[in-house]
């Protein structure tokens, strides 16, 4: 049965094919310049170095194998020399840069095409148009249109939102924004000050003070259906955007929230994989008690009459009676 190489034997795999063309057209390439183009440590590239003894032509011959000049790279103690210059015989096979399949290429023009919309100044532009062109070129088709997928596109406009908020944080300017609230399917214009993006799972955020809701509060990037840079200053403190490193929700992420605690029988278990909680206890006969922070009550609503009846409200009691007039309601709409 074969093995999936892991993470680390595929990127030595990937420098190393890079490196022995970068070699091959290049003379005289110290050790630390290839660390540096690589991305990795001067002692890293010695050790991919040493694998390429084993590698070369079918035969496995001193002549079918690649050579690797160690004693100008390495000390006799086996230290990396950094001023060492790199010197690799018997690749000429391996010369040619790698090619690109049409498949390939297709995606590098994509996410080239990406990248040019939404960097809009500095010398990056310019650069992506140069290697766009060439690869437009090598592939046959200038003129084809390729058209990103809706994952691909949404990232677009993430970036796009995320330069917007960088420019208004770094030129002190309020944001209004026109942002969609699933929970009440309808659009709300927001005036904020921005603190900054962060980022949290799949998901990215703005951080920044809300003056319709009074506090500050979490906008996920992707709901935003449109932003403007106004000419006004903030007027709440500037600070910078918080951690979300223990989670979205903290106290200070969303202080007007309630903590609502449920017990899960076993078939409702898999909303704590799908949703965002704070705690999960688990009792003896296979159920849970979960704690989950509430900021829209008719969310929750939805939720429990999704996993009744194997979902109840612990606490607080009055969200019990909530609840219960709202199931009650429904069924009435089956008899």
């Amino acid at each position: 049965m074969s093995r999936t190489p892991t993470p680390g034997a595929r990127d030595q795999v990937a420098r190393l094919l890079t490196l022995v063309p970068f070699l091959h057209h290049r003379d005289g390439v110290r050790l630390e310049e290839a660390a540096q183009l690589l991305g990795t440590t001067p002692k890293q590239v010695v050790q991919d170095l040493r694998v390429l003894f084993m590698c070369g032509l079918p035969g496995g011959l001193p002549d079918d194998l690649i050579d690797v000049d160690l004693d100008a790279i390495v000390t006799e103690a086996g230290s990396p020399v950094t001023e060492g210059v790199i010197r690799i015989e018997n690749a000429d096979y391996l010369a040619r840069p790698l090619r690109l399949s049409a498949t390939e290429a297709s995606a590098m023009i994509v996410a080239l095409r990406m990248l040019r919309d939404t960097e809009s100044a500095g010398a990056t532009p310019e650069l992506v148009d140069r290697v766009l062109a060439k690869l437009e070129a090598a592939a046959g088709a200038p003129r084809v249109e390729i058209t990103p997928s809706p994952r691909d596109a949404q990232q677009v406009v993430v970036a796009q939102l995320t330069a917007l908020v960088d420019e208004a944080v770094a030129s002190g300017r309020q944001l209004r924004l026109l942002y969609f609230v699933p929970s009440r399917d309808e659009e709300s214009e927001r005036v904020v000050d921005p603190y900054g993006v962060v980022t949290h799972g799949v998901f990215s955020y703005l951080d920044a003070h809300c003056h319709r809701a009074g506090g500050d509060r979490l906008f996920r990037l992707d709901r935003i259906t449109k932003a403007e840079l106004l000419p006004t200053a903030p007027t709440t403190p500037v600070r910078p955007p918080r951690d979300l490193s223990d989670g979205l929700f903290t106290d200070d992420a969303a202080p007007d929230a309630t903590i609502v605690t449920l017990r899960l029988d076993p078939p409702a278990r898999w909303a704590t994989d799908y949703y965002p909680v704070r705690d999960v206890r688990a009792r003896d006969d296979g159920s849970a008690e979960v704690d989950l922070v509430v900021v829209d009550r008719r969310w929750l609503t939805r939720l429990l009459l999704r996993l009744a009846p194997h979902a109840t409200v612990v606490r607080p009691a009055e969200l019990t009676e909530t609840f219960t007039a709202r199931a009650q309601e429904t069924l009435s709409l089956y008899r």
